[in-house]
């Protein structure tokens, strides 16, 4: 079993401090406390390594980045950077969205859950360090419906916790965002738009809401 990270410990208690609500009771961290402690603990029992990259869980393989651990408002979450290429013949994991090429992620809503799946979870995580091991790369095509900025896609690339969030939102709330960004004529403009929606975007919320 590999060892635990005390950045996740913080991770826990106070949540990822990428929006107003860190450190508060109404932290989304706080809702999934059993979750994702059952969670972290089949992470390491797969000898995983624990980190902490953009401000949340991240479990890695020879530090390549297998899959990120997150909690949102309506469940928490196993996110694997490199899901479309596991075979998964349970169907358990889903894409974020529609526009989703790589990323898949298992949605968790009760500790229950998390121990009957326990075995099949293993099976996946194993799974994802073999595709590390054998160095396998997703074909990534280009997105034919929504055109996002290439700003948007820099900050995705960056800050995969970001992309995460933004593809649990609604359609509709993603298409606001994209058309905002894309609104600006200038490349700085645009990636000032972005960073000041972050927060909006890890809360859950579109463009418009308050």
């Amino acid at each position: 079993m590999s060892k635990m990270n005390l950045k996740v410990d913080s991770y826990f208690a106070v949540g990822c401090g990428r929006c107003p609500l860190v450190n508060t009771p109404e932290c989304k961290v706080h809702n999934w406390q059993e979750e994702m402690k059952q969670l972290r603990q089949i992470l390491l029992d797969c000898g995983l390594t624990e980190e902490v990259k953009w401000s949340v869980p991240c479990y890695t393989f020879e530090k390549g980045n297998v899959l990120i651990l997150s909690a949102f408002k309506e469940y928490c979450s196993l996110s694997f950077f490199k899901g479309s290429l596991l075979k998964d013949p349970e169907g358990i994991l889903v894409q974020r969205s529609k526009n989703s090429q790589a990323g898949r992620l298992i949605k968790f809503t009760n500790v229950q859950q998390v121990v009957e799946m326990g075995p099949l979870l293993k099976d996946i995580i194993y799974e994802a360090i073999e595709v590390e091991k054998a160095g396998l790369k997703v074909d990534f095509k280009q997105k034919n419906e929504l055109v996002y900025p290439e700003e948007l896609q820099n900050k995705f690339d960056e800050d995969p916790a970001l992309e995460a969030a933004f593809e649990t939102l609604t359609p509709g709330r993603q298409r606001g965002y994209i058309l905002h960004f894309s609104g600006a004529k200038q490349s700085k403009t645009r990636v000032s738009r972005i960073e000041k929606c972050i927060p909006k975007i890890f809360e859950g919320k579109g463009f418009h809401d308050r």
